[in-house]
């Protein structure tokens, strides 16, 4: 088999294949197989009937028709391997010659993607939100740790938020009684939003002893009973007040591992920067790549853009399914029309092409490769993500043809992080940032006292 490239305008090129009629001629056997297959020949059981008695009853050019239509994808990729393409779109092929016998000749144009220079990749400034945490900040986490361990006493003063209601709830549809809905001595945390946003709002200033009809609508987390009109009875019981314990060395002491409010203090100070420093490391990988994407001096091919808006509009439907939701009830929970969001899937799908092409620059100018050690870490971690054994999803991956592209994600990887550590940090005002994690990081991550990012990372 014969072929040449010609470079086109657009990214594209013509592929030009010379098969030679010897070379064509397993095509078309296989193509009297899967003929045979699929028709009855007296005296033949399907598939048996021998090729001459096929061609002497449909004609050659039957066959011939079946090997073009279903040979020529091979040839075309055996073609696209031998010439190194790196082809992100089909096809669009046109046979030249060989469509009633002899050698088959065909043109390929197919787009490819752009090779680009990046100037300027080696000296990226990033800005970062990321800030030293401030008193509030460590009085806000101590507090948390105060609301831990708070006691409720009565209250005489009118209900706000934060107090606790003890309550008799019936709620209604119609007249009839609705029992997920319904409850008695139900201690309820006034502010928390857990029924219906009405119920907060007719608890706050009353006291023991009041007794509230009103009727709300169910919030979209009631699912399909979201927007029922619901009629509520509350009879308050009770009301208690959330008392936090006095902060002292004695409490601390009693409740923590440290045996001063000050140690306490520092050992706050120090989780809230380490988590600071951590979020603001993995939004400096996105910054990093948004300001390279920046520098890529070609545009995104659309081609490209649809396979990751494709990939990511997947990726989403997938979580989502796993919740029980589809895309039109997130585009609600949101508070998204749909083009709007198609719109920003296809801004983070651009920026993401880009982004790539710029790494893949980055890879060419500065000679990375990943070795065969990193390519075996990588398996290794891919197969435990897929619960197979490495040496299956190797053999796997070699046999499809997929190591290359494994090896290409690591190199990209390691340009990224060449990226990051090259790149000029700097807060909102221009000052330039050091991200390091200090000494010791890990025991200050795993203390007793929680921070509070760490509890609503858990709760997520």
């Amino acid at each position: 088999m014969d072929h040449s490239i010609e470079q086109l305008e657009g990214n594209k090129v013509k592929l030009t294949v010379a098969v030679p009629a010897d070379e064509f001629e397993p095509a078309i056997d296989a193509a009297f197989r899967k003929l045979a297959r699929e028709v009855r020949i007296p005296g033949f059981r399907p598939g048996k009937a021998p090729r001459r008695l096929l061609e002497a009853r449909f004609g050659p050019e039957v066959a011939r028709e079946h090997a073009l239509k279903d040979g020529l994808p091979e040839f075309y990729a055996d073609a696209v391997v031998a010439e190194d393409l790196d082809t992100i779109a089909a096809p669009e092929i046109e046979i030249t010659a060989g469509e009633e016998a002899g050698d088959v000749e065909f043109e390929a144009v197919v787009e490819v993607r752009p090779v680009v220079h990046v100037a300027g990749y080696d000296s990226l400034r990033v800005e970062l939100d990321y800030a030293a945490p401030d008193d509030a900040a460590i009085t806000a986490q101590l507090d948390g740790l105060r609301e831990r361990f708070a006691a409720l006493s009565d209250s005489s003063e009118p209900i706000v938020d934060g107090d606790y209601a003890q309550i008799d709830l019936e709620g209604s549809v119609d007249g009839a009684p609705v029992d997920a809905l319904s409850a008695t001595d139900f201690l309820y945390e006034v502010g928390s939003a857990m029924v219906t946003p009405a119920l907060d709002a007719q608890l706050r200033g009353t006291g023991p002893g009041a007794i509230l009809e009103f009727t709300d609508a169910l919030p979209e987390r009631f699912g399909e009973q979201a927007g029922t009109e619901v009629a509520f009875r509350v009879l308050v019981k009770d009301a208690k007040h959330k008392v936090l314990p006095e902060l002292t060395d004695a409490w601390v002491g009693e409740v923590t591992e440290f045996q001063t409010v000050d140690e306490l203090r520092d050992d706050a100070a120090k989780r809230l920067d380490l988590v600071g420093r951590l979020q603001a490391q993995m939004a400096l990988r996105d910054r990093v790549l948004e300001e390279l994407s920046g520098l890529v001096p070609v545009e995104a091919p659309e081609a490209l853009v649809g396979q990751e808006m494709e990939r990511r509009l997947h990726d989403l439907l997938h979580r989502l399914e796993a919740q029980g939701l589809t895309i039109p009830q997130y585009l609600m929970a949101t508070g998204q029309d749909q083009q709007a969001f198609l719109d920003g899937v296809r801004a983070g799908a651009t920026q993401a092409v880009l982004a790539d092409l710029g790494l893949r620059s980055v890879v060419a100018d500065q000679e990375i490769e990943a070795t065969d050690e990193e390519l075996e870490d990588e398996v290794e971690r891919l197969a435990e993500r897929m619960g197979e054994k490495p040496a299956k999803v190797r053999r796997d991956f070699d046999r499809r043809g997929v190591l290359g592209a494994v090896r290409s994600d690591i190199a990209r990887g390691k340009a990224l992080q060449y990226l990051v550590e090259h790149a000029t940090v700097c807060d909102r005002d221009g000052n330039e940032l050091d991200l390091a994690l200090p000494e010791a990081s890990t025991d200050a991550a795993t203390s007793q006292t929680d921070t509070a990012t760490n509890e609503e990372e858990s709760e997520e």
